[in-house]
């Protein structure tokens, strides 16, 4: 699992217990702690294999280890034993809020205990294999940042307006393909497709030359089957938020978009972190959205903020690239759900919705390479020395992000991560943990 190589020793305390500040914890992990992104604070959720069992079961993050579910689940309370018996999260997301309070709330409890309670197995991350937490059902992905937004127009139509005449009254979107939601650290291979390279009269067919990421905030979905979500209830349907890095192949894309959006240059692969953040460690981090220019209409109005303090990093091969700032995103995730559902489309448990790419104002905060090359005009220098417009076979990209928590904490997002291999890769072997 992500941090394997950080994972830290464990000493059982069954009679005793440790001093953490003020808290008191039978959990020995430097890394758990309201200091470390993964504290108590935090308790993210994940699905994954321990040590040499075949069957996958629920997992709770604690700094740097793993706690499984099954074995407490019948400690946790009668709500919540089936759920936590499956192999993954499906039947926790359609649990619905009620649920996901009561386990939060048991698991603070479990973690503040003198004492480990009986059936607990803290197991540090080297020996935890992830999946794909949950079934995606339906995927989502949409286009929210002013900054990106501006970037691309400027890119792709330079002779054009950047933003087109809806996007600052509502929130662009686009369906993408459930099926290649993968894992973090499953191998993207680089897509074949389309293209139409520069000055050429008609398309030609091969590998993408442009191959980048867009770094992207990805929102996990519960609850009620329900269409016309209010942006008063985002909680009631969003257990969750993970990262996501949603790959994109840029040449493919500009040849194919217009008229009707992306297709072949996303479909390819998208990837999810393995550990979901619950919405509920969030609070502290909400804030309200940059001004609308523009009069919303009522279904777009927030009485209260969803906009969220979340400040992202992105590594090139190692290096930090960018640092894009969630808290400048123009639509939130509350609003993005009630525009989704405005018609009646329903969003029910396994439903994914992403941000779309965050991006600042500055070029250091831009969160995919097509902006920070400036369509590969302006190379990347990494710490090796080496230039980047677009992504290589072989390269890796890591993003991170942690949020603020209450009383001064930070909430950490697990990473999600990727690398490139050759186009001319069998399928098969692309396929990876969660797949």
């Amino acid at each position: 699992m992500p941090d394997a190589g950080r994972a830290r020793s464990i000493r059982w305390c069954t009679t005793t217990s440790l001093r953490k500040g003020d808290r008191v914890s039978w959990i020995d992990d430097p890394a758990f702690s309201a200091a470390d992104p993964f504290g108590p604070q935090t308790l993210p959720y994940g699905v994954g294999r321990v040590r040499a069992e075949t069957a996958t079961g629920a997992l709770v993050r604690v700094g740097d280890h793993a706690l499984p579910l099954r074995p407490l689940a019948t400690h946790l309370g009668p709500r919540l034993s089936g759920p936590l018996a499956a192999d993954s999260l499906d039947p926790l997301l359609a649990a619905g809020r009620p649920a996901w309070a009561e386990l939060r709330e048991r698991l603070r409890e479990v973690v503040d205990r003198g004492s480990a309670p009986p059936g607990a197995d803290l197991v540090p991350l080297a020996e935890v294999r992830p999946v794909l937490p949950f079934a995606v059902a339906d995927y989502v992905d949409f286009y929210s940042s002013r900054h990106h937004a501006e970037n691309v127009g400027r890119i792709f139509r330079p002779d054009s307006d950047p933003l087109l005449p809806n996007w600052t009254h509502l929130p662009v979107g686009y369906h993408g393909r459930a099926g290649t939601v993968i894992a973090s650290g499953t191998p993207v291979r680089r897509p074949r497709g389309q293209r139409r390279p520069q000055g050429s009269t008609g398309p030609v067919f091969g590998p993408s030359e442009r191959l980048d990421i867009e770094a992207e905030v990805g929102f996990v979905c519960g609850g009620p089957v329900r269409g016309e979500v209010g942006t008063a209830e985002l909680a009631d349907h969003v257990l969750g938020v993970a990262l996501v890095n949603d790959w994109s192949a840029r040449d493919i894309q500009a040849w194919e978009y217009q008229p009707l959006g992306p297709f072949l240059g996303k479909s390819f692969a998208t990837s999810l972190a393995h550990w979901i953040t619950p919405l509920a460690a969030l609070e502290a981090a909400r804030v309200p959205t940059p001004p609308a220019p523009n009069p919303l209409l009522d279904y777009l109005s927030e009485d209260e903020p969803w906009g969220l303090d979340l400040r992202l990093e992105v590594r090139w091969n190692g290096t930090v690239v960018s640092r894009p700032p969630f808290a400048e995103m123009a639509w939130s995730p509350a609003q993005q759900l009630a525009h989704l559902t405005v018609n009646g489309a329903t969003v029910r448990p396994g439903d994914l919705f992403a941000s779309g790419t965050v991006s600042g104002p500055d070029r250091a905060e831009r969160g995919s390479f097509l902006e920070l090359s400036w369509g590969g005009r302006e190379p990347v220098t990494l710490d090796d020395g080496t230039t980047r417009a677009f992504l290589l076979d072989g390269d890796t990209v890591e993003i991170t992000a942690t949020a603020p928590g209450p009383d001064g904490s930070v909430v950490g997002l697990a990473e999600v991560t990727g690398r490139v291999l050759p186009a001319d890769v069998e399928p098969t072997a692309v396929r990876g943990p969660g797949r």
